[in-house]
């Protein structure tokens, strides 16, 4: 026997050796994996669930939850034309192979070994199997688990079992699961009454149903269509001639939003969610629960695009940090923009903020292009919020290049400019006062960006906004809109305060001398507002605040109480400032108005207005200090409100924190109460320069020109106990000038010490000092 034929016998041995060891390791993976694996009798009696809904008060959809958002559609009555197009697009061996296409897995073995990119060869039971039972994580532990369930999937089900399946529960984008719900989706139609042409273009989603949306990437989607009409013709399924009417059918794809999307209220109906889940368990998922809240569809989405307006112009006032991200983009065009799609898989579009690579950059002009292939061209002001990552000495990790990932946004005149995600977040509310019902609630820029409720978890400190329950606190005890109160310097040393000395300063640093108690609150003059809880005492306004659903222990009696030193959340004060609103009443908010099945059967109602509503603060109060508030919007520091609304019924609060951590707007019409707020998750400065009445009273100004278009000015009925004199409002005991008149007024002859009508630094005098460090020791 020559050499060459024991070399022959001697490399089949191998091979056998080889094939054996190979079935051992295969065996023993199968003996391991195959009892672990999901139990997959459940598909063969698939049946949909029907998800909870949430509502509007007017009716519109803005949440849907559950595990489908489809209309289940057996495989005998999905036409022929719509399964012949998905498997052209998806798997055109389907009937014939055991449900692995060997070649491909192999094929994308070689792939992922020779790039960082991993790529797949998933035939359409596969991808029942791990849409199903798996993770889309691409590794190999994951693959092995999808080609062994894959093999049960094949002994268990038939084949049109699996494509029946498959049809019913594939994501094809804007929230549509399955054929037949992507067809009313996107073409406004039964899956019936598909066209060829129409069928090409859903068959193409279930690859990237982000980048291959008729809706939103109609080039893309027209490209794929094509792809899969061509494959038709290559698999026998249609002919040349048909697939040639088909590529010249123009569709009439349903441009607008899906009806939950015209709203956006991602954290009320969150809110809804996790209030039915405590309620009903996982059941609520699947039961078919409907939701109504309280909510006013065109209320929500002003205050949504109120908030993210102010944050927005907010956002360019800050200085540019940088691109989001860097990537090498290949030369070759077509490898560009793949390596752009796969980019902009990990940087969605929020809202209106749009992610886009550059292609090319210099000072004048900056080309980018965005994940629906479209490429924009960005010059002039557009460029102006990014200047400092167009500069030539600009630092590596802000420079604006070729492959840099950005945000880009159109302004108002249609105009691109590129833009950054905020750091810094916001939370509106808006509640009518004589109920309770809430009408609007956003609880942050962007809910996929951070799901934190600022509305109702986040606990921050008021500032200036707290200062009207302060005043309210001190009517009870004499005060009157006319008391004269020194605006001069104050200084607590480290001996009182255990710490830190202390010297609050009023804005800017100036100080007015003697003023009243309607300016200073209009002007939100610090020392005035100290001096006032000197002399009623801070542990009868902490009693007070909880009058309004303040917790007091969140809220120290101590002086630092006069400047907002406590703790709120943007809930808690617009139910403080609705017990102004009405007249003096305490109203729980109310979110919820009712809860049915499927049957359309009530599960739960709201409780009747009347049930949560107590008297806080009696009617000449609220009315006395509504006077006050209406004042700060017309001369004071709220001043633009009314100016720019146009109408007297205007009252409210700015409130700055220390340091400008937290900026707020607290107001109302009689009819709507509305709470704005902006600040850093972790509190840090918003600038030298940011206040509530730059920063949050712009939100709410651009809410309430929404919300109150079409409602008639309010006018206030002056209640009993109240009386004008001179034109100012008293309590009836008070109006012949028996209430406090002044507080920290000394003599003309002592100014000099006390700072009166000017910046002058000095320290109160000694008798004053003395009351207010014996305050602090009390």
């Amino acid at each position: 026997m020559g050499w060459l034929a024991r070399l022959a016998i001697w490399g089949a041995g191998v091979a056998v050796a080889g094939i054996l060891s190979l079935l051992i390791v295969i065996g023993i993976a199968l003996a391991v994996a195959y009892p672990n694996l999901p139990d997959t009798n459940a598909l063969t009696d698939y049946r949909p669930k029907l998800p909870l809904r949430v509502f509007t008060a007017d009716g519109v959809k803005i949440g849907e939850f559950g595990e489908e958002r489809r209309n289940m559609t057996p495989i005998q009555d999905i036409p022929a034309i719509m399964k012949e197009a998905v498997l052209s697009a998806e798997d055109a061996h389907f009937y014939q192979h055991g449900g692995v296409d060997y070649a491909g897995v192999v094929r994308a073995a070689l792939a992922n070994l020779a790039h960082s990119k991993s790529q797949g060869a998933s035939t359409i039971t596969m991808q029942v199997a791990r849409n199903v039972y798996l993770s889309t994580e691409k590794t190999y532990t994951r693959k092995i688990y999808e080609i062994l369930l894959t093999f049960k999937l094949e002994h268990e089900l038939t084949k049109d079992q699996i494509l029946q399946i498959y049809m019913n529960q594939i994501y094809l984008g804007n929230r549509a699961y399955g054929f037949a719900s992507a067809c009313q989706t996107y073409f406004g139609k039964p899956l019936k009454d598909i066209t060829l042409a129409e069928a090409a273009m859903l068959a193409g989603l279930p690859k990237a149903p982000s980048a291959y949306n008729p809706i939103a990437n109609p080039a893309r989607a027209r490209a794929r269509q094509l792809y899969v009409l061509d494959r038709m013709v290559d698999n026998g399924y249609i002919t040349a001639a048909q697939a040639d009417a088909a590529k010249k059918e123009e569709l009439d794809v349903q441009s607008g939003p899906e009806e939950e999307d015209k709203v956006h209220a991602e954290y009320v109906a969150e809110m809804v969610r996790q209030l039915m889940f405590a309620h009903y368990g996982e059941s609520a998922y699947t039961r078919g629960i409907d939701v109504y809240t309280t909510l006013n569809a065109a209320d929500q989405e002003a205050a949504y695009r109120a908030l993210r307006s102010g944050i927005m112009n907010f956002e360019r006032r800050q200085i540019y940090r940088g691109p989001e991200q860097f990537i090498d983009l290949p030369s070759d065009s077509a490898a560009a923009e793949d390596a752009i799609d796969d980019a902009l898989a990990d940087h969605p579009d929020e809202g209106n903020l749009v992610a886009a690579v550059v292609l090319e950059a210099s000072p004048k002009k900056v080309v980018a292009m965005e994940g629906s292939g479209d490429t924009v061209e960005i010059t002039g002001d557009g460029l102006y919020p990014a200047r400092a990552g167009l500069a030539d000495k600009a630092p590596a990790n802000v420079k604006i290049r070729r492959g840099a990932i950005i945000r880009i946004v159109q302004n108002a005149k249609g105009r691109w400019e590129i833009t950054q995600v905020p750091e810094v977040e916001g939370a509106f509310v808006a509640m009518d006062p004589g109920t309770g019902d809430i009408k609007a609630l956003v609880g942050g820029f962007d809910f996929n960006k951070s799901k934190f409720n600022h509305v109702t978890q986040a606990w921050r400190q008021p500032g200036s906004s707290f200062k009207p329950f302060i005043y309210s606190a001190a009517l009870e005890k004499g005060f009157t809109p006319a008391t004269i109160i020194n605006d001069a310097p104050l200084f607590f040393d480290a001996s009182v305060t255990g710490g830190q000395p202390w010297e609050p300063k009023n804005f800017e640093n100036t100080f007015e001398g003697p003023v009243t108690l309607r300016r200073a609150l209009a002007k939100s003059i610090n020392t005035v507002a100290i001096r006032v809880l000197q002399a009623i005492g801070p542990r009868y306004a902490q009693e007070w605040a909880t009058r309004f659903g303040f917790d007091a222990d969140k809220q120290p009696a101590y002086l630092t109480l006069a400047l907002g030193a406590g703790s709120v959340t943007p809930l808690q004060m617009a139910t403080a400032y609705s017990v102004f609103a009405n007249g003096g009443y305490r109203v729980n908010p109310t979110l919820i108005t009712k809860v049915t099945d499927s049957r359309g059967l009530d599960l739960a109602d709201a409780a009747p207005p009347a049930q949560g509503r107590t008297e806080a603060i009696s009617p000449r109060n609220a009315f006395v200090m509504q006077s006050l508030l209406q004042e700060v919007t017309r001369s004071g520091t709220g001043a633009a409100a009314q100016r720019i609304l146009k109408r007297p019924d205007i009252y409210g609060k700015t409130g700055t924190t220390n340091d400008s951590l937290d900026a707020w707007f607290a107001g109302y019409q009689p009819t709507l109460t509305a709470i704005a707020w902006m600040g850093f998750d972790t509190p840090r400065s918003l600038g030298d320069r940011e206040t509530g009445g730059g920063a949050a009273l712009p939100i709410w100004i651009g809410f309430m020109q929404s919300a109150l278009k079409n409602v008639p000015v309010a006018a206030t009925p002056v209640p009993d106990g109240v009386v004008n004199v001179g034109g100012e409002w008293y309590y009836d005991e008070y109006a012949k000038g028996t209430g406090v008149g002044s507080v920290g007024v000394t003599p003309a002859s002592d100014t000099s010490q006390t700072g009166l009508g000017g910046t002058n630094s000095a320290a109160p005098p000694q008798s004053e000092r003395q009351r207010i460090l014996d305050m602090f020791k009390n």
